[in-house]
C-alpha cells in the first residue's frame, strides 16, 4: 500500500507523524504542499477533499490567523468551493494528512499517527 503524507517540516505535529511512519518501517512519500515545486493540482486537492474523513471542509485549517483575517466561514460549504479556497491558499490545508490510495485521514488528535503507524494505512481510531 502506498502511503503519501501532506507534510509541513515546520510544524510540529506533521514531524511526530512522520517519524512515527518512519519508525514503524513505512515507506512514505512526503509532499511538502507548501513548496512551489510541490503544490497540489486542482484535481489532488479535489480527490483529497472528496476522500477525507469526515466533511471537505475539515480539510481546511480553520483556527489559522489567515483563515481568520480572510474572514472565511466555511461551515457547510461545498466541495468546489473548499477546493478554490485550498488552491489560492495552500497554507490552509490540514496537516498532517495521510493518504493510503483509498482513505485520506487528518493526523489531529496525534493517537491517529500511533494508528497509522500500527495499521500501516489511513486509519481513523486506534489500530
Amino acid at each position: 500500500m502506498a502511503l503519501t503524507l501532506m507534510h509541513n517540516p515546520h510544524c510540529p505535529t506533521s514531524v511526530h507523524a512522520l517519524d512515527a511512519l518512519t519508525d514503524a518501517g513505512h515507506d512514505v512519500t512526503v509532499r511538502k504542499y507548501l513548496l512551489v515545486a510541490e503544490r497540489l493540482s486542482e484535481s489532488e486537492v479535489r480527490s483529497l477533499a472528496e476522500r477525507v474523513q469526515g466533511d471537505p471542509v475539515d480539510a481546511l485549517i480553520r483556527r489559522d490567523k489567515k483563515y481568520r483575517d480572510l474572514g472565511l466561514d466555511a461551515d457547510g460549504l461545498p466541495l468546489d468551493e473548499v477546493v478554490a479556497i485550498l488552491l489560492e491558499h495552500p497554507a490552509l490545508l490540514q496537516r498532517p494528512i495521510l493518504d493510503d490510495g483509498t482513505n485520506v485521514v487528518i493526523g489531529r488528535p496525534r493517537e491517529r499517527q500511533r494508528a497509522w503507524a500500527a495499521a500501516g494505512r489511513a486509519v481513523v481510531g486506534e489500530a
